[in-house]
């Protein structure tokens, strides 16, 4: 029992009490270990080939900087979470370092990743701790020398070094604007060139320069990645890539993925496009902006769902019955988030259904450490209509995952985010469903048995 209890502990120290006895309660305890710890690992976390692998560029791609709601990345997130995140995959490929990288996410609701490729395309980090692909930094080793780099531009005054934090091993970065950058490119690469290197100049939006490895780039990184999950017998069936500038283009020169350039996208991009690709018909021109051109591009190639649970108005009002954990964990948090945005009716009948999928006995258990009645909570729930109305407050979910640990019982953990003003907060939580009904001997659908939150201390 000791054994038992210490696994237990994360979900809380009440559950036992009310599932307890039978013997399906040891496939409660033994199944989930193995199964959670294996979805850490972002290379082995889907069971064979990824349904769909999506690689999107990040600044005006996946974040639409325009946007101070975030509400096309809030929509892509939820259909993500819904969807996409139990068989699929999901890359960020940035021009930024993994220092500016990681000042993004505190900034921006943004997934956590299975896969990151930053700094143009020279390195290739895995999972939530970022862990690095040292074979693929050896390959940009290959006929370079950043000192030499380093000697040759500084002969070009015209080039202004970005800051420290954009400087990488194997990427030089510059501002230049475009009529300088134009006339400096192919002297600049001769130089190297004479130098003995074998590099590529990429010039992206209206200013930035970047001199890297020729292996180096988006779509080698891209290529790379697609030959490594060949090689271990696992190639993603479909892979969508997202961009809308011209440190992109070479991710649309990939053979066999589809492609997607946001309606917002830069002028060298679809520069490119024209002189290169307007006949390829796996690159869609997006009539939406940023994110929202990711989910239009979903739905123009059929390559799954494209309807977020955002754009359900009212979830809770659905009357179809959903024995899908995750979903009925999107929707629940969805509600949330417009209940006390006072953006649903407020009534009695919302609060009701509430607390017929709450178990009456079941127990939430407070960040704080603080545990009551499942009811009690909903009650709190109900009192917080409209108390963020007029304010600036998200709720998302990142990294759900869900696992059956019996022939009625599933097991949900994800981490819930709350964005209210300036300030965040993250909580790991854990869910315990149950699809056959306590209180209610007719109803049909999930029971939320026991809810457990653990806040995650954000890093700064």
């Amino acid at each position: 029992m000791s054994y038992l209890r210490s696994y237990l502990r994360p979900v809380g120290r009440r559950f036992s009490a009310h599932l307890c006895g039978g013997q399906g309660y040891c496939n409660l305890i033994v199944v989930p270990q193995a199964t959670f710890t294996g979805l850490r690992n972002s290379m082995d976390r889907v069971n064979g080939s990824a349904r769909l692998m999506i690689l999107s560029d990040l600044d005006y791609t996946m974040v639409d900087h325009d946007d101070p709601e975030n509400l096309a990345l809030l929509r892509f997130n939820a259909l993500w979470e819904a969807n996409y995140r139990h068989d699929s995959l999901l890359v960020f490929s940035t021009g930024r370092s993994p220092t500016l990288y990681k000042q993004l996410k505190k900034e921006k609701p943004l997934l956590t990743p299975d896969i990151v490729v930053s700094s143009v395309g020279t390195e290739i980090m895995y999972g939530d701790l970022l862990v690095r692909d040292d074979d693929w930094e050896q390959l940009m080793n290959k006929k370079w020398n950043r000192n030499v780099v380093t000697e040759e531009t500084a002969k070009f005054p015209e080039l202004a070094l970005q800051s420290e934090t954009e400087q990488r091993p194997h990427k030089v970065s510059f501002y230049v604007e475009k009529v300088q950058a134009l006339k400096i490119m192919r002297p600049l690469s001769e130089c190297l060139g004479k130098r003995g290197l074998d590099i590529k100049i990429i010039y992206s939006r209206g200013i930035a320069l970047d001199i890297l490895p020729q292996g180096a780039g988006k779509g080698q990184a891209l290529a790379y990645l697609l030959k490594k999950f060949q090689a271990n017998g696992k190639p993603p069936l479909n892979t969508l890539v997202c961009g809308d500038s011209g440190n992109d283009a070479d991710l649309f020169s990939t053979p066999k993925v589809y492609g997607v350039m946001v309606s917002n996208a830069q002028e060298e991009l679809l520069q490119w496009y024209a002189e290169n690709a307007k006949n390829n018909h796996d690159i869609f021109l997006a009539s939406e902006r940023c994110a929202a051109a990711i989910i239009q591009a979903i739905g123009y190639f059929g390559l799954g769902p494209n309807i977020s649970p955002r754009d359900v108005l009212v979830p809770l009002d659905c009357k179809e019955v959903t024995l899908i954990p995750v979903h009925e964990v999107l929707s629940f948090y969805l509600f949330y988030e417009r209940w006390r945005r006072a953006e649903v009716q407020k009534s009695d009948q919302s609060i009701e259904k509430l607390r017929s999928v709450f178990y009456s006995l079941g127990i939430f258990v407070h960040p704080s450490g603080f545990e009551q009645p499942l009811h009690n909570y909903i009650d709190e729930v109900a009192r917080s209509y409209g108390d963020k109305q007029g304010t600036d407050f998200w709720v998302w979910l990142d990294k759900v995952s869900s696992a059956q640990i019996g022939s009625d019982t599933w097991l949900v953990k994800f981490d819930k985010w709350e964005l209210s003003g300036a300030g965040r907060e993250c909580c790991l939580t854990t869910v315990l469903m149950c699809s056959k009904p306590i209180e209610v001997p007719n109803a049909n659908g999930l029971r939320w048995m026991h809810v457990h939150q653990t806040r995650r201390i954000i890093q700064e």
